[in-house]
């Protein structure tokens, strides 16, 4: 029998954390149309679970419009999706790209990973404006944000990371995060009672890329030290410019 929503722990969680990014960073308003990025990854399927659910117990009202951008690769699960979208009631929206094949190809020589992530950026920030959404919801959670913060550091040398709720091109787009303040088992642990479905990414970088080189050094050091993960993410609250160059 599947458990009631409302009594399980993970639930209080998750809608705890999100709610409070939401109001903090008041990212959703009455009458918003939101697109909402679909990987087919864990942290989407429970962002996207997660707007759609709150619509029945908030006094304000949204649009959801869930997009999909297929990068391209062979063995992919744009079916899949679609029809586990279906399923659910979602209206999904999918585009076949061939972003992750020029971003794997030799003409590229950048990171695959950064120019994937850019082409993919550029074309929902272009669905967006052909919608008419002014908000552009996407599924990073509290670990993302610190291992952005290490890239940075580590591969562009600067001190930076991705903000809650960010807006672009004259205030005309709002990128927001309704999972910021949510750390990824939770996430994990709120997917499998879920039973949302398991997508393979065929990408050949999923699992060799610097990001994966980060997080792999990360969970080597929470390991030792279940602090640390707080401690960073209150860091990036608390800047003293004083003691910086």
């Amino acid at each position: 029998m599947r458990r009631c929503l409302s009594k399980t722990y993970t639930y209080k969680v998750l809608k705890r954390f999100a709610g409070k990014a939401l109001h903090k960073y008041n990212m959703i308003q009455d009458g918003d149309r939101v697109l909402v990025g679909l990987s087919g990854g864990k942290d989407s399927l429970t962002l996207m679970w997660l707007l759609n659910e709150r619509l029945s117990r908030i006094p304000i009202k949204y649009e959801l419009f869930p997009v999909y951008i297929d990068p391209g690769f062979e063995n992919g699960f744009r079916d899949e999706l679609e029809e586990y979208c279906k399923n659910s009631g979602y209206d999904l929206k999918t585009e076949l790209t061939d972003y992750g094949l020029r971003s794997h190809s030799s003409e590229n020589r950048e990171n695959p990973c950064f120019l994937c992530s850019m082409l993919r950026r550029k074309r929902l920030f272009e669905l967006a404006d052909s919608l008419g959404c002014s908000k552009l919801a996407l599924g990073h959670h509290k670990d993302d944000i610190i291992e952005t913060l290490f890239l940075n550091i580590f591969y562009s040398g600067e001190i930076s990371a991705m903000s809650p709720s960010q807006t672009f091109f004259k205030n005309r787009f709002t990128v927001i995060r309704p999972l910021s303040f949510l750390d990824e088992e939770t996430i994990i642990r709120f997917s499998a009672e879920q039973n949302f479905p398991e997508f393979i990414n065929p990408c050949p970088s999923s699992r060799i890329s610097k990001r994966q080189e980060i997080k792999d050094m990360l969970n080597g050091l929470y390991k030792k030290n279940r602090k640390i993960k707080g401690n960073i993410f209150r860091a990036m609250q608390h800047v003293n410019k004083e003691y910086l160059l």
